[in-house]
């Protein structure tokens, strides 16, 4: 199997051995990384106690028109060796293998198991040899049987029939139980902590505004620990995306959290967005299907922060190169904090602002108004008073938040069945209307503001979205004004920081 992307294809491995002077050649496209296999399989070869032919060796990888780049051609390389040296007589033609070889003959782990073994089972493959610690991620895919492999002798051994090696058993998706910081230490922010819960019901984008030490950050990096159950389908497409990327744990299977992703501000617009030679998924992809949490948003470069536009849109980024596009899905959650002035005190109730008003200008215009539109919720993070935080009280836990959280999604998931998308941010807008039935209350005001905000067709419908959210925590099926105006609260900030002076 070979990957490009997310799209696996079948690699069929030859091996021709001739009269001449000794050689070892791998055509068919191959990579460095292919090329060096030529030393990994001699040298594994010797130490499992096989013969290394002593002839001119020939290895192609069909089809020859698309380039193979990885290790996992190992194994493949050497079984086909051993087969045209009539060392290994077994019939291999509805089987797969993939895996790096170490000199001793052990198997590595490699990346993107999971997409090559869905094409197997799509083609028509019936088993699927892979490292050990690669079993559980292939053992996803049901109707293929996938054999961990510990070593070279241990396959020949089970292709010969002498040692058959059981098929790995698909794990049971269990919710992980991973310890993640929770709600309950946030004191006061009662504002912000609603409109998190808000954007996790529904998977909206939200931007934190603040001065330092508003609690912005720590609010954020306890989303995770309110975030929906992941569906099947979700969880199969995120891991994928991380397999290809080799960012899944050794013997991992499908996971169960949603991926929460927070890159440093001095990024590359190609470590966010996706790259390489070979494309590679980037940060908005790794956050598919959970949320990318960008801190001190405006000191993102210009070209990192507008390359968000359209995948926030789209869904999807794909990156052109000279060997082909390269597609990678990219439904992500963006949580962004700022403060609102370089010193960070503009508009703070005691502590003065020591930047010019050019200067808060400049810093607030680093955000672009078509990225700021793209924001469902505006939130401004006050700073917390005394007595909230000195309150003996908890607040409210984590767990009681999901709960509420899990409700709404649900209640998503059965609206929007069969439509190819299960969140009310993703809402396309031809239906729009028929999701979001509104009171002429609710509509009225939506009209009002509406012409006093200036809001723009894009800025409407994601009010409505938001609006549509708040409703489903309320367990109603239409819109109420209470609704739509918790919605428009949330869209006010920008106009007060970015349109009406200082």
């Amino acid at each position: 199997m070979g990957l490009f992307g997310m799209n696996a294809f079948p690699v069929e491995v030859e091996a021709d051995l001739s009269a001449g002077l000794p050689a070892f050649e791998v055509v068919g496209l191959p990579d460095a990384a292919v090329k060096e296999s030529r030393d990994r399989v001699r040298a594994a070869l010797k130490n499992c106690g096989f013969d290394f032919p002593v002839s001119r060796i020939t290895m192609n990888l069909a089809p020859a028109d698309k380039r193979k780049e990885g290790p996992m051609y190992d194994l493949p390389l050497l079984l086909s060796l051993l087969q045209a040296s009539r060392q290994l007589l077994c019939d291999l033609e509805d089987a797969v293998f993939l895996g790096e070889l170490s000199l001793s003959g052990q198997l590595r782990r490699i990346r993107g198991v999971l997409p090559m073994a869905a094409m197997a089972k799509e083609a028509g493959f019936k088993r699927l040899f892979v490292p050990e610690e690669n079993a559980q991620e292939g053992a996803v895919i049901y109707g293929l049987e996938v054999y961990p492999v510990r070593d070279v002798p241990q396959l020949i051994a089970h292709l010969q029939g002498e040692a058959p090696i059981p098929a790995a058993v698909p794990a049971e998706p269990n919710a992980a139980n991973l310890p993640l910081p929770d709600f309950a230490d946030v004191k006061g922010q009662g504002l912000a902590k609603r409109a998190l819960e808000i954007a996790a019901s529904g998977s909206h984008n939200i931007l934190l505004l603040g001065a330092p030490g508003s609690g912005k950050s720590m609010m954020a990096k306890r989303l995770p620990s309110i975030l929906p159950d992941m569906t099947f389908q979700e969880a199969l497409e995120t891991t994928m995306i991380h397999s290809i990327a080799g960012q899944l744990e050794a013997g991992g299977s499908l996971l169960q959290n949603r991926p929460f992703r927070a890159p440093h501000h001095t990024i590359s617009t190609a470590g966010l967005s996706g790259g390489g030679s070979i494309p590679r998924p980037g940060e908005i992809s790794l956050a598919h299907n959970g949320v990318l949490f960008l801190d001190e948003f405006p000191e993102f470069s210009k070209n990192a922060m507008e390359v968000l536009r359209q995948p926030m849109e789209d869904g999807i980024v794909t990156i052109s190169r000279v060997g082909g596009a390269a597609s990678y899905p990219c439904r992500f959650m963006l949580v962004a904090a700022m403060n609102p002035c370089p010193c960070g005190y503009f508009g703070h109730p005691s502590r003065p602002c020591t930047c010019s008003s050019r200067a808060v200008d400049r810093y607030l215009g680093r955000v672009s108004g078509p990225l700021l539109d793209r924001m469902d919720l505006h939130v401004e993070v006050m700073p917390v008073e005394f007595d909230e935080l000195a309150a003996e009280g908890e607040s409210e836990s984590s767990a009681q938040v999901r709960a509420r959280v899990n409700a709404a999604r649900k209640r998503q998931i059965e609206r929007y069945e069969g439509l190819g998308f299960t969140c009310n941010a993703e809402l396309p807008p031809s239906r729009l209307r028929e999701a979001c039935p509104t009171t002429q209350e609710a509509t009225r005001l939506l009209q009002r503001a509406f012409e006093k905000f200036g809001f723009s067709a894009r800025t409407y419908d994601r009010v409505l979205k938001v609006a549509r959210t708040i409703a489903d925590l309320d367990g109603s099926d239409t819109i109420g004004s209470a609704h739509a105006a918790e919605a428009v609260q949330y869209r006010t900030l920008d106009r007060k920081y970015w349109l009406k002076g200082f």
